[in-house]
């Protein structure tokens, strides 16, 4: 692998790290970045690339797992602490996970083969990345009182399940994922650091589960060659996702969705008259 290959593995990864966490769509960022610049379909084939803007989603999902590894631990009933908050009201359970999962588990495997042959280029990707800054503005502008639920312990299961169903939005590369699940949850009463978290949570098994699904689709075009490029992207994300999670986490309840929104916006207008 030459040092150009490096290098695009890098940026990548580096663009899915800091941009899976923000509202703004990594699958997006990404397919624009490599249709636009770094062509990674010319030297891995149409098949293996999809797989790897999916893969590399599991650097991300590790960043998640080790900021969130205490409340991983206690929703598993792990130790003590685990144990003890199995019984306990007021902590986000498990459960509350799966049935936010399973709208969007059900839908994304009745659409993948669709999605992955007709939605993933720059053109989709614009469509989405407007229409879902058009949820984040609605989520901000029309819910002025005070959120209900201030923690993401304080969530109920028909919240966790109206969020699922809305998270199937996102399921159109460019909508992403996070825009339209913490718009949801700001739309049914959570603050924004609420369905922030709860967000980040869910993101664990659904991204582990569509990027272990893309790979064993797709691995009769897998070859050892492309190993080294799926590792250095993997790393890479990995690395800025554990940047860019912090930072979001402290700036969400301050600024919102509507900052976003513009930029989802004006990056959809510029990249229009660039590319078309």
């Amino acid at each position: 692998m030459d040092f150009l290959m490096i290098l695009k593995a890098i940026i990548l990864g580096m663009v899915e790290g800091l941009t899976e966490f923000a509202p703004v769509s990594s699958t997006g960022h990404m397919i624009i970045v490599d249709d636009m610049w770094l062509q990674s379909e010319q030297f891995l084939t149409k098949y293996v690339a999809n797989t790897f803007k999916v893969v590399i989603q599991l650097g991300s999902i590790l960043a998640v797992v080790v900021v969130f590894k205490d409340r991983f631990i206690e929703m598993l009933g792990l130790g003590k602490r685990g144990r003890q908050a199995l019984h306990e009201k007021g902590h986000l359970k498990l459960t509350h996970v799966i049935v936010g999962l399973i709208p969007a588990g059900i839908l994304g495997v009745l659409l993948e083969d669709m999605i992955d042959e007709h939605l993933f280029t720059t053109g989709t990707v614009l469509i989405g990345l407007v229409l879902g800054a058009i949820l984040m503005i609605i989520a901000d502008k029309f819910t002025k009182n005070k959120p209900m639920v201030q923690t993401v312990d304080q969530i109920t299961y028909k919240q966790a399940f109206t969020i699922g169903c809305i998270q199937c939005l996102s399921l159109w590369p460019g909508f992403s994922r996070s825009g339209a699940t913490i718009s949801g949850g700001v739309l049914v009463g959570l603050s924004h650091r609420a369905a922030a978290d709860f967000t980040f949570i869910m993101a664990v098994p659904i991204m582990a589960g569509a990027s272990g699904i893309s790979f064993l689709k797709n691995l009769e075009y897998f070859s050892l060659d492309a190993l080294p490029f799926f590792i250095l992207g993997f790393i890479s994300a990995f690395v800025f996702a554990l940047i860019s999670i912090r930072f979001f986490l402290k700036l969400i309840n301050r600024i919102k969705l509507v900052p976003f929104a513009i930029y989802r916006i004006v990056l959809a207008a510029v990249i229009y008259v660039v590319y078309f």
